[in-house]
Order: structure tokens, then sequence, then C-alpha cells
């Protein structure tokens, strides 16, 4: 059975066809002093300092924005963001969609980790403007001498743009179906691809997401560290004040990298306020291991409503970590909400935000390699897996379909994660082959469902007792004797195998053998255990004694690698098919030699 409906005000006619970017307009009048956006900088103070646009300050500067933006490039072409995340990134995003410009968001060259992406973003994209800043302008010019880049039409510098000529823009109206911006996206199966989200899918989105985060609270306020690069950054932080008129409070991503307590130390400094949160699993998990009675000291978590947990798998042990961690300081069991999105549907599909614990349900794991969940009772002789409820979509329809026939599958039946709604995107940046293939699904028998089109997401997934569940990705699925393996499961086993991996920096993916699939582990090194106490056939055989009794297969390679050397997407997802290049190519830093071929 399918899960969802639209949305009656996001339909042709409804109260919700107004472009989300009109409203700035409309709060500037209704609450002009209201806070609107507040960027809180932890680079030259540690206690951080907060910078604040109200509503009526948002709107013109991001009118001025919009004409000095339109000086340099005509309608419908693009923009790149090449700045730093401040108040001003905010604004040229807002800006640029106001000129009817297509906006580029991605960062300032010198951000360490993302030089690949930023440089096939770039190409792709191939803008006929850069927006940075007077500081960053070194870094965008080192860039643009270093790569084999077009260099755009002109560069715009967002912190000298005069306020004042908010007064030369003139409005234009915006249509549902035209062009905001491209969402870069480096999956974990392919190579970075512009997603073109409309005016349309940002309004649909940001309301769904409202809609699903159950926000029926006075005064509620966004706190975020996210990247505005990202798509749960953009929609979280930027998108979702828009609805109402809210109040947005955001820092760095590196900010919180250096100190993820200041997150948490954020929430709890709006005292009397509703708050919500985003962030990936990683997050909660970090953020869990620095919390010391000491830091936790004073700090009082009880207006947090909702954090999101979504963007990467789930995992039950980090849902357990975190509610721990900051119980004693207020947190309410039924603030986590475990969800699920991508990038092609703008980001939000669903969400568990109905004030209970999250729910996570122990499963037979020979049954759901078979694509069958089956509740199974825990225990040590038993082979099971947790899976984590990501709740229900809003606004929107999911279907369990099966890739091959093209039919929905019933629950308790694993297939592929189908959606549909309105805030599914228009494809891939000057790729039609490949938007097809992702956006044009369609059922052969629909039943009283839409035939189509229907956004294939490329993850497995099923349905249990009304909500959805995620189980994988497709690409990434292991099968090895005609038996199908989930990568995060044989992940899981060889963190927990020996304390020398490292948690959540292992990458398990399949190599062509002569009758089957053979079994890779690249897992890192953890660096509380030095080197010099380092035994690797140790670990080799605690990860192949585990895999083969927890998953009765054979590791066909073991690899230890330096930290960092397992290769992650923007959203901080294992990316296996980049970890599997690297090894197929000789390109993984390896701690020692490779331990290989003894299973």
């Amino acid at each position: 059975m399918a899960l969802g409906s639209l949305l009656p005000e996001l339909q042709p006619g409804g109260s919700g066809r107004t472009p989300l970017i009109e409203r700035i307009a409309r709060w500037a009048v209704e609450k002009p002093d209201a806070p609107a956006f507040t960027f809180v900088d932890y680079s030259l103070d540690p206690a951080g300092v907060g910078t604040t646009l109200t509503w009526a300050e948002t709107e013109r500067r991001a009118r001025a924005t919009a004409a000095r933006l339109r000086s340099a490039a005509d309608p419908g072409e693009r923009v790149a963001l090449l700045l730093p995340q401040t108040l001003e990134y905010m604004v040229t995003m807002l800006g640029s969609m106001y000129a009817h410009l297509v906006a580029v968001p991605l960062f300032s060259p010198d951000l360490p980790g993302h030089a690949d992406r930023l440089i096939g973003a770039y190409r792709d994209s191939e803008p006929a403007v850069i927006v940075t800043s007077r500081d960053a302008l070194p870094h965008v010019e080192k860039f643009l001498a270093d790569h084999d880049v077009p260099r755009p039409r002109e560069i715009v510098f967002a912190d000298e743009i005069d306020p004042g000529m908010a007064g030369t823009w003139r409005d234009e109206p915006i249509g549902f179906d035209e062009l905001a911006y491209l969402q870069y996206t480096s999956g974990s199966t392919r190579r970075p691809a512009g997603v073109r989200i409309t005016h349309g899918n940002v309004t649909a989105n940001a309301a769904q997401l409202w809609a699903g985060w159950a926000p029926e609270r006075p005064d509620p306020e966004l706190v975020s560290w996210l990247p505005l690069f990202h798509d749960m950054g953009l929609i979280a932080t930027m998108a979702l004040p828009m609805v109402n008129g809210d109040h947005a409070i955001y820092t760095d991503p590196v900010s919180f990298i250096m100190n993820p307590m200041r997150w948490v130390e954020l929430i709890a400094s709006r005292p009397g306020r509703n708050v919500y949160t985003a962030g990936p699993n990683f997050a909660y998990e970090y953020v869990a291991s620095m919390a010391t009675p000491e830091r936790l000291a004073g700090l009082d978590l009880g207006g947090l409503v909702t954090c999101l947990n979504g963007a990467e798998p789930i995992r039950p042990a980090t849902l357990a970590a975190f509610a721990g961690a900051f119980a004693g300081a207020g947190l309410r069991p039924g603030a986590q909400a475990p969800g699920y999105g991508l990038a092609e549907a703008t980001v939000f599909v669903t969400a568990a935000a109905e004030d209970t614990p999250p729910k996570v349900v122990t499963v037979d794991r020979d049954a759901l390699t078979e694509g069958v969940l089956r509740v199974s009772e825990a225990s040590a002789a038993e082979r099971v897996s947790e899976l984590v409820s990501c709740g229900r979509p809003v606004g929107q329809i999911v279907a369990i379909v099966d890739p091959e026939t093209r039919t929905e599958r019933p629950d308790g039946r694993v297939g592929e994660i189908w959606v549909h709604g309105p805030n599914t995107a228009l494809g891939y940046w000057r790729n039609s082959e490949r938007s097809q293939e992702t956006f044009a699904g369609e059922l052969a028998e629909p039943g009283g469902l839409p035939a189509g089109p229907w956004m294939k997401t490329g993850d497995y997934g099923v349905v249990h007792e009304g909500e959805l569940y995620v189980t994988g990705r497709i690409k990434d699925l292991i099968i090895v004797d005609g038996r199908n393996h989930y990568p995060q499961d044989i992940e899981l086993t060889t963190q927990e195998a020996h304390p020398a991996v490292r948690p959540d920096h292992v990458a398990a993916f399949a190599v062509p053998g002569e009758d089957t699939e053979l079994l890779v582990v690249v897992a890192e090194r953890n660096r509380r255990v030095p080197l010099a106490r380092l035994d690797l056939e140790e670990v080799e055989s605690a990860v192949r004694a585990a895999v083969a009794v927890e998953h009765e297969m054979s590791v066909h390679v073991f690899v230890m690698v330096e930290p960092g050397a397992v290769s992650r997407t923007s959203s901080g997802k294992v990316a296996r098919a980049a970890t599997r290049r690297n090894y197929l190519d000789g390109a993984l830093p390896t701690s020692a030699r490779r331990l290989a071929g003894r299973g």
C-alpha cells in the first residue's frame, strides 16, 4: 500500500500556489522588525557573535542583490555562489531567485575536502557570474587559474552590494515551473549531477517539511549548522522560515566540526521558544560523544521540539546514544525524528515526527535478503538486523515498487522507493538520458495511484505498519552466491569486530569473480589505536570471523586504510562506488599491506 497524499493547497488554484520567494515581501510588511535570519560567527569570538537581519532588511538586501546580479546576467543564466557561509550567502540565494537567475549554491574554494565536487559542479553549470566575498577572492582566483574551467563574465562581491540598489528593482512575475537553482549532489554511486529545482519545488517542499514537523507551537525557531550548499541545509535554513515568516539561527559547518557542542548550546540559548533542528546521523553521534557532564551543566534542551535525523542511514545505536547523552539536559524522548529524503525530491520525503520515541524493529536478516520484512525477537543466536522507521510522507506519495515489473509491492515486501509529488524535480541539468531514467517512472498497474511520473530514488525500502523503512541503495547491493546482502550490515559487523576499526568509516562492496561476486571490505584505522600497536593480522582475523558468523560469507579482500581514505558524499554518507574505484585503481592509502585472498 502506498503512503501519503498531496496537499490540497499546492494543487492548481490552491492557496499555496504563490512562489515562496514572494512571501518575503509579505513578511516585510506584516512583521518588518521580526528577526528572519541570524548568523552566529565563531571565527572572531569562541563564544559566537550573532548578526541578525529582520524581514524588512532581508527584503531590502535581497532586492538590492537582485538588481546587482541582473546588471551582470540575463534571466536563466547561472550564478555560482563561491563564498563562505554567512548572511551574504543567504541574501545571494534570495536575490538570485528574485532576479530570475539560476543559483548554483556551492562554497568558497578553500573549504577542505570538496575540491572535486566544486570543479565538477562549476564546469557542468557554466556560470555567467561568480558571487564571492572580498576576503575569499584570492581563493576564487586560484581556483580559476589552477583548473580548466571557464572564467565568468563577472565576479560580484556580495559584501559590497549597496542596499540602496533595492529601490531600482522592479518585481517580475515568478512562475512555479521556473528554475530556481541547481542542487549539485555527489551521490554514492555516480559523479555529481545538478538537480533542477523549480520555484514550485521549493514552495512545495518547504510546506511539506513544515507540516511533517508538526510545528503547531508558538514562536518556532530553526537552529542549524548544516551547509547551505547541501539540500537539507538549504531547505531547512532558507526555505522553511519563509513559510510563516519565522526565525532561522545558523552558523557554518566548520564551527560545528571544531566544537559540536555549539549546536546544542545554540538550541539551549533560545529559552521560551520552540526549536527545530536537523542533521545527519553522524552529527548526532559526534555531538553525543562530546557531551560530558561538565559541558552539559546549565544547558536546558526542554524547548527542542524536533531534531530531524536524515541524509544518511540512521543507526539505532546513534539514536540511543543521543537520547542517553542529553536526557539529563531535558531532551524529550519524542524529540528525535528519523526521516528520509534526497535532492531529487528537493530534500524532504518522510519523517517520524509524532512526539514519540523513534520506532526500531528487529527483523530476520535472512528473510530481508530475500526481500521480506519479518519481525523477529532479538537473541544472540539469531541473525537479525535493526531497522529504523522513517515515518510517513507529507504532501506527496511514496510507493514501494518492483523495478523490473513496475508494479507496487505489498506491505512487508522490499522494493524500490518511488516518489510522486510537486516537490520532485524537473530532472538533471543537461542530462536528458539520466533524467528520463530517474524522473519518468510509470506504474504498470497504477490502480488508485497516479500512473506517473514517479521519481525513482534508487533506494530499497519497505512499508511496515504504515511507515517507511529504508533498507539500502540498489546499486550498492552485494550479491554473493545468489543471496542479497546490504553493505551497511556488513560494515556494522566490521566496525564492531575490533576496536582498531574506525566507526562509520567502513565501505563494503563487491567485485567480479569467476562464478559470483566477491566481497571487499575497506576499513579506516581508528586513530585511537597507534600504528605501533596495530596488529593487522589480529584485525583481519576478527573481521573475517565476524562476517563469516553474522552473514555466512567470506571476505575476499580486507584493506585497512588511513583515516580519511574512505570516500564520502557531500552529505557525509559512505561513497562505496568511489571507494571501490580507488580500490581497483590501487589508490587507497593503506596503513600497511593489503590483507587479501585468504577467505
